[in-house]
């Protein structure tokens, strides 16, 4: 919380004003996500992995973090749900892409708080903490990305999946099973990063959790 400066009054909200806010706040840029997705759908298909249709360029995810840092873990949560209910409409992969989207994202809000039991967003802040929460959210990101490759690929996209190749890479002669082990990690990681690095700029740098002062 912010230090209470000479003259002003310290506002303290109450459990049921904080749950409101909460849920007002992930409902808000949940919605927010969804329109800045539909909006920026040309740019974001356009930036698409050709066979593995996985965009470069998404910052649906970004608002979802920017919220979590805004307003804590529950809010956080409830925009990557809401977020993802209106991804449903306007994805061309139909559901399959907002499920992809909710379970890349879920680990970077559950983790933090799981590794800090996080009460502020102060601690969260602190450049140190967010690089090791940022480490072991990508992480458990990576092994439930993959587990999720390998399980559909194995099922609904099992006609698809010895066309898988490395050919984004340079290395079209790598195909199938290995192309999914060695892509999936890394395509995740790039994305991981930009999930938690651009949220952070756009919080923390001009100190919007401050003006805030939610959590």
């Amino acid at each position: 919380m912010s230090e209470v400066k000479s003259g002003e009054i310290e506002v303290v909200r109450s459990k049921r004003t904080n749950l409101i806010i909460q849920i007002a706040g992930g409902a808000i840029f949940g919605g927010l996500s969804a329109v800045v997705s539909f909006v920026l759908s040309p740019i974001i298909n356009a930036s698409r992995i050709p066979g593995w249709n996985i965009a470069m360029f998404d910052p649906t995810s970004w608002i979802w973090i920017i919220c979590f840092l805004i307003f804590g873990p529950l809010a956080g949560l409830i925009s990557c749900a809401t977020g993802s209910v209106g991804l449903l409409i306007i994805d061309p992969s139909g559901w399959v892409g907002p499920v992809f989207k909710f379970t890349a994202t879920i680990p970077l809000i559950l983790i933090p708080y799981f590794v800090f039991k996080l009460k502020d967003s102060q601690k969260l802040k602190k450049p140190r903490n967010y690089v090791i929460s940022g480490v072991a959210s990508t992480a458990v990101r990576i092994l439930a990305m993959l587990g999720l490759n390998l399980l559909f690929f194995m099922t609904i996209w099992s006609a698809f999946f010895q066309f898988m190749s490395l050919e984004i890479l340079g290395l079209g002669n790598i195909t199938g099973l290995t192309a999914v082990l060695i892509f999936a990690p890394i395509i995740n990681f790039y994305t991981s990063v930009l999930d938690l690095v651009v949220p952070y700029l756009l919080v923390f740098l001009p100190k919007i959790d401050e003006k805030f002062d939610f959590w």
